[in-house]
Formats: structure tokens, C-alpha cells, sequence
């Protein structure tokens, strides 16, 4: 720093120190916008506003106020700003969630012709990431090089953080593993990159790889790594990771809690859930929509309702997000009358406007359980804005559901018309032509498909056994016990043909012959998976599967008679919810 520079700043700081009347007078207003308007025009009366050090205060505090609007008209009137301006704008802006703001301060700071520290390229990366803005990222993360910190461990980190991100796993891992000194943060930026961009599996052994170098993992670190084994459905892996919250002595606050809670239900132990859910000392609207939530999505209706009760009792205010929850777990149980009530108490009591996925969830709850009509008439009242198509699509799923061929044939040509390259709207119309007997219709569709390049998705299932993860699609023969498991799915079907079990042939194409049908149904992917899991493991456990498609009639009908020849409980994670088939019932009651 020049002479000259160091003395003027001196001077600054001289003015704005703690013992001056327009400093305290800063400290007072703090982020609060109308007292430090007050103070900004007693600095221009005064003439203080020449003073950039009680300048960039009031910058500051204005950003953290909100008013970003505001925090610019003011920056432009500053003559010649310095580093420590520039500096504390970047990283105010970038802390209180004005990311676009950060990268304009950022490129004027550059044409001031003022070079950038460690704490401006930390500020103005985090900025990029927030934003997935990956072109400008790259130019900062070159500018960075050329300035000399590319070794700096709180900008790699940064950068770890933005690639990841942005989708770009490879140079984020680069990065990773040529950091000498990896902070916990670092750590988490990987673990988190993975998690967030699918890779759950990477995101586990980075953890695993994590405790071996003995790096102490913190709260967010658990959260991550929580967030990963929701992904895989591993309820075993989720136990593990509890336990080693437990061992590290690391506190449940609310953030991780509602993580556990989560991970619990996905991984299809709501028990567990409610274990750590009544565990908990402190609890806010996130933890008990998480609660609610898990006891919905595993068909747990009066559960959920009668947490939603005592949410209300204890004086919290459920959000948009806990009448969510609420509605889909009424959706899943078929209770209409409470997710009516629910519903109307949105507005009436806690001023809430209903928005896109509560119109689904009430649009599902009422055509599950078969008001179509009134499901109709919701939809017609919604304001045209409101009309998505999510809000078809779950009105389609009922008029096949209850065979209401018409309506259904009408409401999926509209869902066409607005998403024509969603393939499972295609698939949803060639079904319900080919249940209403229209093969002219169904042929119709699929040259349709063909000639648009749409291919309908492939669904499969997963399976752990013994620490190791199994793939199965419908009519797989790729697993080297093929014969094995296909013989015990024979005999398995034939023992639940016994028991009163008969293939639901609708589930699958109609021009095949009946015969052709029901091999076509009899070797879907969640059938293959259950019988190899039904072969690998000991008599009395619960057989796990996790589906990525929603499941068909039929698997649900036959899964129902295998859980009573083979006394064993079966848990599937559809697409929509979990199934828990025990004694030849299933927990959803046939509401999914």
C-alpha cells in the first residue's frame, strides 16, 4: 500500500472511529432501514458522507437490511471506492443473498483497477455457485490463477463448492484431491456435490474416506451424508450414520433432526422416525412437517393427522409446506373429509393461500377416492395461472383408477396439448384406450410416440443384500442366478394362484394373448427383486425394494398373496409412497 493510500485511509478511520457521534449513530440504526435513511441524510447535513469508512458501515448495514436497491444508489455515488469498500459490499451482498449483486460489485471493483484478496474471490464464488452461472465461474476461477490464489484453502473450497454445484463433479474432485490442507468445509462441499447431483453412493465412501483421516465431521456434514442414504433408501446405512452422530457427540438441533426424521421415513422405518422425532428438546414447524410427512407418505393417515392437531395445540402455525404434508397424507389414507377441512382452514384460519401443489394434493385426495365429479369441478374453479399441468395429471391418474374412460381420454388429449413430449402421458392415454377396449386408439398413440422419438421410461427395482445393491428391470436375465430366481417366481406365483391370486391382465398390453399377458406381468422388476430376495435371506426378514416407477395393479395384488405364502413382510418405495405388505393387506389401503 502506497504512502499516500495508507495516510488517507488513517484518516478515515480516525473519523469513523467508535468515540464518534455518527459511528454510534450507525450502530444504533443497525440493519433497519428507516433509522439508517435518518442517518445517512444527518452524514450529508454534516458532511461526513466524504468519509468512506462510516460510508461502507452504512452500506453494510443497508445490505443486511435488505434494501439492495437502496445499497446501489448509494454506491454510486461514492467518489473513487477503495478495497475495503469494494471488499465489504462483495461479501455483505454475497452473505445476505444478493448473489447478482455480488458479481456487479465485483466487476466494478475490477475496471477501479483494484485486485481482488482471498476474502473477494471467497465472496464472489460462493456468489457463482448460488447462481449456477458456470461460464463467469470459470473466468473467476482464472482469475484466481493468475492472481496467485489457486492455493489459498478457503478459495478452493469456495470453487469445490461452485463446480459441484454447478453439475461439474469431475474438475470439483480435481480440486479436492490436490488440496494439501482440506477443511472440514471442504469435506462437506464434496460430500454435498455428490449428494446433490445423485450420486449417493460416491457421497458415503467420500464419508467413509473422511473418518479414516480421522477429519471430524460437523452437523452439516451428517445432514449431507443423511441426505445421501434417503437417496439409496439403505435404512441400515442411516442407522450407521445415527450411530456415529451419537458417538461424536454432535447436537440435534432442529436442522439435524429434521434430517434423521427424513432419512427414517424414506428408508421406510417411520418408528424410527417418531423415535427421534419425540427425542428432541426443541422443535419449529420444519420438524413436525417432517414428522407429518413421513407418517403420510407411509399411509399412516390418522398419525399424521392427530401430529397436525397437537402442532396446532402447542401454538405453532403450520406453513404452505406442513399443509402439503397434510393433504397428501389425507390423499394416501383416504380421509376427504379432514383434507377438506384442512384445506379450508388454509385461508380461514391462518391466511394462506393454496398454491400449485396444494391444488394436486386436493385434486389426488378427492380423485382417489373416487369424487371425480367434484375433482372435476375443483379444477374448474382454479384461475387459469393455476390450471398446470401437474393438477391434470393427478386428475388423469384418478380416471384410470376408477375406469372413467371418457373423462380420461379428455383429460389426458388436454395434458398432450401442453407437455406433448412428456412421455408418461402417453403412456397414461394408450392405457386407458386399451382398457376401454380402443386398440384403434392405442395403436394411434404409440405411432404417435414413435414418430416424436418418445420412449416410454424404463422402470426397475432395487434390492441390498448383504451389503451389496441389486438391479432388476422387467424380464432381466442378466443377473447370473437368472434361472434360479426365475424358478423360484414360478413356483412363487403358483404357491399365490393357490391362495387366490389371479394376474391382473389389464396391467399390460391388450392385443397380447391372455396367456402372453401374464408372463408379460408375471416378471416385473419389483417381482424379480423380491424373489431374490425372498431366496437370499433368512426366513422372518423384511424384504426392502425401492421401484423408481409407480407400481402396477398387479404387482400390488400379487404382493399382497406373497407376503402370506412366505410369512414375511415386504416394504416397497414406489414413486409416490411406501408400501408396507404384511398378512396380505398393505398399508395404503389400495389409496395409492
Amino acid at each position: 500500500m502506497e504512502a499516500e493510500e495508507f495516510k488517507d485511509q488513517q484518516l478515515q478511520l480516525s473519523e469513523a472511529s467508535p468515540k464518534s457521534a455518527e459511528y454510534q449513530a450507525l450502530l444504533r440504526a443497525g440493519p433497519r432501514l428507516r433509522l439508517l435513511q435518518q442517518v445517512h441524510a444527518h452524514l450529508v447535513v454534516s458532511g461526513s458522507h466524504r468519509s468512506k469508512a462510516l460510508l461502507t458501515k452504512l452500506l453494510t448495514f443497508a445490505c443486511a437490511a435488505g434494501a439492495i436497491s437502496y445499497t446501489r444508489r448509494i454506491f454510486s455515488c461514492v467518489f473513487n471506492p477503495d478495497s475495503f469498500l469494494f471488499n465489504s459490499l462483495i461479501k455483505a451482498s454475497s452473505k445476505f443473498g444478493f448473489p447478482l449483486d455480488t458479481v456487479f460489485f465485483y466487476r466494478r471493483m475490477l475496471l477501479s483497477g483494484i485486485s481482488p484478496s482471498s476474502y473477494t474471490f471467497t465472496s464472489v464464488i460462493k456468489a457463482c455457485a448460488e447462481l449456477s452461472v458456470l461460464r463467469v465461474g470459470r473466468g473467476i476461477h482464472s482469475h484466481v490463477l493468475v492472481s496467485g490464489y489457486g492455493s489459498n484453502a478457503f478459495v478452493q473450497s469456495a470453487l469445490v463448492t461452485f463446480y459441484s454445484k454447478s453439475s461439474d463433479l469431475g474438475v470439483a474432485r480435481k480440486l479436492f484431491d490436490k488440496m494439501q490442507d482440506r477443511t472440514v468445509v471442504a469435506w462437506n462441499s464434496m460430500i454435498s456435490g455428490y449428494e446433490q447431483n445423485g450420486h449417493a453412493k460416491e457421497a458415503i465412501v467420500l464419508f467413509n474416506r473422511m473418518l479414516e483421516l480421522y477429519v471430524n465431521p460437523d452437523s452439516t456434514t451428517f445432514v449431507c451424508v443423511l441426505a445421501a442414504c434417503s437417496q439409496l433408501g439403505e435404512v441400515r446405512l442411516g442407522c450407521w450414520v445415527h450411530d456415529c452422530i451419537v458417538s461424536n457427540g454432535i447436537h440435534v438441533n432442529v436442522i439435524l433432526g429434521t434430517s434423521l426424521i427424513n432419512m427414517f421415513s424414506r428408508c421406510g422405518n417411520v418408528s424410527k422416525a417418531r423415535e427421534v422425532f419425540d427425542s428432541m428438546n426443541e422443535r419449529n414447524v420444519i420438524v413436525w412437517t417432517a414428522m407429518i410427512s413421513g407418517y403420510g407418505m407411509h399411509g399412516h393417515g390418522s398419525q399424521a393427522m392427530e401430529l397436525f392437531h397437537q402442532l396446532k395445540a402447542c401454538g405453532s402455525c403450520p406453513n404452505n409446506v406442513t399443509f402439503v404434508a397434510v393433504l397428501s397424507a389425507c390423499a394416501h389414507a383416504g380421509l376427504v373429509h379432514e383434507g377438506r377441512q384442512a384445506f379450508a382452514s388454509m385461508r380461514q384460519e391462518y391466511g394462506l393461500l393454496p398454491g400449485v401443489e396444494h391444488h394436486v394434493a386436493m385434486v389426488d385426495l378427492l380423485g382417489r377416492a373416487g369424487f371425480l365429479n367434484e375433482a372435476y369441478q375443483f379444477i374448474k374453479g382454479l384461475k387459469h395461472g393455476e390450471l398446470v399441468p401437474p393438477v391434470w395429471t393427478a386428475m388423469l391418474g384418478a380416471c384410470k383408477m376408477h375406469k372413467n374412460f371418457d373423462l380420461g381420454v379428455e383429460v389426458a388429449e388436454h395434458l398432450l396439448s401442453v407437455e406433448p413430449e412428456n412421455p408418461g402421458h402417453y403412456v397414461m392415454l394408450s392405457n386407458i384406450y386399451a382398457s376401454a377396449g380402443r386398440m384403434d386408439r392405442v395403436e394411434l398413440v404409440r405411432n404417435m410416440m414413435i414418430q416424436r422419438g418418445i420412449r416410454k421410461q424404463v422402470g426397475y427395482s432395487t434390492i441390498d443384500v448383504k451389503n451389496k445393491t441389486y438391479l432388476f428391470s422387467m424380464g432381466d436375465k442378466t443377473h447370473p442366478e437368472t434361472n434360479e430366481i426365475y424358478e423360484y417366481l414360478d413356483e412363487l406365483i403358483s404357491r399365490c394362484k393357490e391362495a387366490g391370486y389371479a394376474p391382473e391382465s389389464e396391467s399390460v398390453m391388450h392385443e397380447l394373448e391372455e396367456e402372453e399377458r401374464e408372463y408379460a406381468l408375471r416378471y416385473h422388476s419389483e417381482k424379480l427383486a423380491i424373489a431374490f430376495g425372498l431366496m437370499k435371506t433368512n426366513h422372518g426378514m423384511t424384504i426392502r425394494i425401492i421401484k423408481n416407477l409407480r407400481m402396477c395393479e398387479d404387482c400390488h395384488s400379487a404382493i399382497k398373496f406373497i407376503s402370506v405364502v412366505t410369512s414375511r413382510e415386504i416394504i416397497i418405495r414406489d414413486k409416490l409412497r411406501f408400501h408396507h405388505f404384511k398378512n396380505g393387506s398393505c398399508s395404503c389401503m389400495d389409496f395409492w
